[in-house]
């Protein structure tokens, strides 16, 4: 709770929200974020639940030309279930319907930083992991979440449900019989509690998997990633098998009530989520019962583990043959050129490749993360886990034994433990892919925060190296008790006196969105542009208009449609170097009615060298050299954004200017074409 109010505090001092009307209000709301809130709008105006619902799955109001279903393929749920809140609970009689919402966005982050405190206390068995986890999470909240920039946004909706969803897996994890000793020696009251604390975890799994999937589109990606952890803990025997199963089947059960209620999604069908699980499936029924720890054995693990990889691969193939699906052929080529498989000139993908969330983590982001004090002690905790798991696995193979029945502190093994191996398995994938693309720290550096902070408060972390170390000198047990304590005390402290005092400044500051000309934009289009005007311009401006206005535009800041990304490439032609006859056709085809050009994009200066608009344009056109050995070529026009503004033929035959200010100029697209000398 008191992470929500802080989060609402630090909103309300730097847009000072309260003091602004509704229309300024909703200008913070930028590009994509801009669309979700627009459809909550949309769902409070509508007469009634389901009517509001049919019009957002016939949705053509927002798009010129195009009918689309918005529920689908903007995964709206979350606008779906606020609107039905805040109407339901009375709210509207209470409080304005943007404080409802961006309410409930704080309060799932709450949830958020709360699963993160109960999984680090569940791993190392004391409340200060958890303290000391969520100190991290804020002081590094711009590396671990990006809710202060964007607030509508599908993960900052879906990451809390994933993070209670890892919390319960960490408890089915660590409830284990075992940990009591044999079964028949365990008291009645033991075995109910244990049952208990089973179906607890299972039923909250199950619930927020399936929550997650719902939220965003890409949770089964996410998912994938946790099914090799789990598939990788099931084959070296380090955990029962049944209960790693079980936990396939609620993909399996999400996977398909997830199709049903998304609109039959296709996608969740050919996932690699449902290939991989099913193949993990088949391979158990194939399985053959083998005296463990013999050659026979061993070598039967292998050809199981070859087994899966080779069962998935060819379901994939086989289900995208047989399943009609929107393929993200341009996510394909994406990947292709950043990891340097193919060139291309095409605007989209080196439009994409430009994007800072795309490149590889930048140099801050590790001195952020060190400054705090976070990464030296992940790395510690990393590399301590993961060389004890490696000895597990090891002594597990040459053995054929299954993990302890009962770990003591004094073992010093801290890798014998199964929601340790998970974790560090897991934190590995999550990581290796932050290092390619810095838009996935999000997901990773949150469990750096929780994973760091259980091993410094974890005595058998400390005893496991002492015992590296052979300790003598000191009783190993009680110096490891000593640290667990000391040392995350010692950084709470040293956290608290160097960044306590610049939280508190952040929300003593007094900030202030100031954007008047974007204000006097949308106060011009709701009192001059007819009510079916088409609006054509950048399409994270476009995401404006449709909130503020509700009028109609041509395309959207959405990239996991095919049509919609080459609408976006055609309509940012209006800053390349191309005839006024041209641009004209492209607008005209669109139905377009008024033409926004921005003159922030028109004479962007970038700080990446050919990231600019107009440059990615050029290059995609020709008229710019893109690698070596290309031959320069230019084009006999101007560039039309400049050009247009100077008011001669032939660009006043096409557009007529009927608004413009500091930032943008507003042309009406002629219907009927007067040719002026």
């Amino acid at each position: 709770m008191m992470y929500a109010l802080y989060l609402s505090a630090y909103h309300e001092r730097k847009f000072w929200f309260s003091n602004r009307q509704e229309l300024e209000r909703e200008i913070t709301f930028q590009g994509d974020s801009a669309i979700y809130y627009s459809y909550y709008k949309d769902m409070l105006k509508a007469p009634s639940f389901e009517r509001g619902v049919y019009e957002l799955t016939h949705n053509n109001k927002t798009v010129s030309l195009k009918t689309i279903n918005a529920v689908q393929q903007m995964s709206l749920y979350p606008e779906l279930i606020a609107s039905v809140l805040y109407q339901a609970t009375g709210s509207n009689e209470i409080i304005e319907p943007v404080y409802f919402y961006i309410g409930i966005v704080f309060g799932l982050q709450g949830i958020y930083v709360t699963a993160l405190f109960v999984t680090s206390w569940l791993m190392s068995g004391t409340w200060l992991a958890g303290m000391l986890t969520v100190a991290w999470f804020i002081i590094n909240r711009v590396d671990t979440t990006r809710i202060e920039y964007s607030i509508p946004l599908r993960e900052n909706w879906a990451l809390p449900y994933f993070a209670c969803q890892v919390a319960a897996l960490t408890g089915y994890l660590k409830s284990n019989l075992n940990s009591y000793g044999e079964l028949k020696n365990i008291n009645e009251d033991i075995k109910s509690d244990y049952k208990g604390q089973q179906w607890f975890c299972y039923l909250l799994m199950s619930a927020s998997t399936y929550t997650f999937m719902m939220m965003w589109e890409y949770s089964h990606y996410l998912l994938f990633l946790q099914a090799i952890s789990l598939f990788l803990l099931d084959s070296f025997s380090l955990e029962q098998s049944d209960k790693v199963h079980e936990v396939y089947k609620i993909y399996i059960f999400s996977l398909f009530l997830g199709y049903l209620l998304q609109f039959e999604n296709s996608a969740l069908l050919v996932s690699p989520l449902l290939s991989f699980v099913i193949a993990l499936m088949l391979a158990k029924c194939l399985q053959l019962n083998v005296k463990k720890g013999t050659f026979v054995a061993k070598i039967m693990k292998v050809i199981n583990f070859y087994l899966v990889c080779t069962l998935t691969v060819t379901l994939n193939i086989v289900m995208k043959m047989f399943v009609p699906h929107k393929e993200n052929g341009h996510m394909l080529k994406f990947l292709e050129v950043k990891f340097g498989l193919n060139m291309t000139k095409n605007f989209t993908m080196n439009w994409l490749l430009c994007q800072e969330s795309l490149q590889a983590p930048s140099q801050e982001f590790f001195l952020r993360l060190t400054q705090s004090s976070l990464l030296p002690f992940y790395i510690l905790v990393l590399i301590t886990c993961f060389f004890s798991v490696i000895q597990v696995i090891f002594r597990r193979i040459n053995s054929g034994k299954s993990l302890k029945e009962t770990i003591t502190l004094e073992d010093g093994q801290i890798g014998e433990r199964p929601e340790i191996i998970y974790h560090v398995i897991h934190t590995i994938l999550l990581g290796s892919l932050a290092m390619i693309i810095e838009g996935l720290k999000y997901l990773w550096t949150p469990y750096v925060c929780m994973l760091a902070a259980f091993g410094v408060c974890s005595p058998e972390l400390w005893m496991t190296l002492f015992k590296w170390l052979r300790l003598r000198t000191v009783h190993p047990v009680l110096l490891a008790l000593i640290l667990s304590m000391a040392v995350p005390t010692i950084i709470g402290l040293s956290l608290w006196k160097e960044f306590f005092p610049r939280l508190m400044t952040e929300l003593m500051e007094l900030q202030e969105f100031y954007d008047p000309d974007t204000v006097e934009l949308m106060t011009w289009i709701k009192r001059q542009a007819p009510v079916a005007a088409v609006f054509a311009g950048s399409p994270q401006l476009m995401g404006v208009i449709k909130l503020c206005t509700g009028w109609m535009v041509t395309s959207l800041p959405l990239y996991n449609d095919d049509d919609l990304l080459k609408r976006n490439e055609n309509i940012y032609q209006i800053y390349s170097k191309r005839p006024a006859e041209d641009i004209y056709k492209i607008l005209t085809s669109y139905k377009a009615n008024y033409l926004i050009v921005e003159d922030a994009i028109c004479n962007e200066v970038g700080t990446m060298r050919g990231c600019r608009v107009k440059d990615l344009l050029d290059i995609a056109n020709g008229h710019a050299v893109c690698e070596e050995g290309d031959k320069i070529t230019y084009s006999k026009h101007g560039r039309f954004c400049r050009e247009v503004k100077i008011n001669y033929s032939p660009y006043v035959n096409y557009f007529t200017r009927v608004y413009w200010n500091r930032s943008y100029f507003v042309y009406k697209i002629n219907t009927v074409i007067s040719f002026q000398s």
